[in-house]
């Protein structure tokens, strides 16, 4: 099973999406574990979750102790030599990418730490084997959206999250992005739904999907094509 920690200084932003989405009901059969460790618990007296830069500068950096304590704690309690990653959402880490979601999936426990303000102090990186990620080139307010982006991306991959053929046919999967998708009615406003799709010839729909596959990708993704192979020559309509 794998066990999701989020060190957070906001841990309500989780619960309600957690709560009301598939893996809420993930968490209810024991498939997975999500846990929430407020920041602000691991502060003694009087301390601050953040303090001014050193060196001048705009903003805040949240401080490296209670970021440590409450790391401390969530370590300290796992089972020795599991297979583990503490990754930590920053503009300036590696593209999260579902092959990256494929890897946490098969861990036995994710730890999220949510920067805020400016950061976290830098020194997070030289105490712990922390893994930075982003989810794109843009700058959000907090860690947390991006947390819940990675948490949501790599659950659903835990087996039992969701159907297997679902995961096995989606987006990435298999290094292209997902055929288009249509339902009822046939017809909406003048626009059809390709007739291949109502034919009931599977191995005709099966074949129109790989080739939809491939033609939306070189449209849209050509660099995910680097190694696909040879593209169709235009999609059908």
């Amino acid at each position: 099973m794998l066990t999701i920690d989020v060190v957070t200084l906001f841990p309500e932003v989780f619960a309600p999406f957690v709560g009301l989405s598939i893996l809420g009901r993930a968490v209810e059969a024991g498939t997975i574990a999500i846990r929430y460790h407020h920041l602000l618990d691991a502060l003694r007296g009087n301390e601050r979750a953040d303090d001014e830069p050193y060196g001048g500068g705009s903003g805040m950096v949240l401080r490296i102790e209670p970021v440590a304590r409450a790391l401390d704690a969530i370590l300290a309690e796992a089972p020795a030599g599991e297979r583990r990653t503490i990754a930590v959402p920053a503009p300036g880490g590696l593209a999260f990418t579902h092959a990256q979601a494929q890897r946490m999936a098969a861990l036995d426990r994710l730890v999220l730490i949510c920067g805020h303000y400016e950061g976290i102090d830098e020194r997070l990186a030289a105490l712990y084997p922390i893994e930075e990620f982003t989810v794109g080139d843009f700058v959000l307010t907090g860690g947390e959206l991006a947390a819940l982006a990675i948490l949501d991306a790599t659950a659903r991959l835990v087996p039992g999250v969701i159907d297997a053929e679902s995961a096995a046919a989606e987006s990435f999967a298999n290094g292209l992005l997902d055929y288009p998708s249509y339902t009822r009615p046939a017809v909406f406003r003048g626009v059809e739904v390709p007739p291949v799709l109502l034919s009931g010839n599977h191995a005709e729909i099966a074949a129109w999907r790989r080739e939809q596959s491939r033609a939306r990708t070189a449209a849209r993704r050509a660099d995910l094509l680097a190694e696909g192979g040879p593209l169709p020559d235009k999609p059908s309509p």
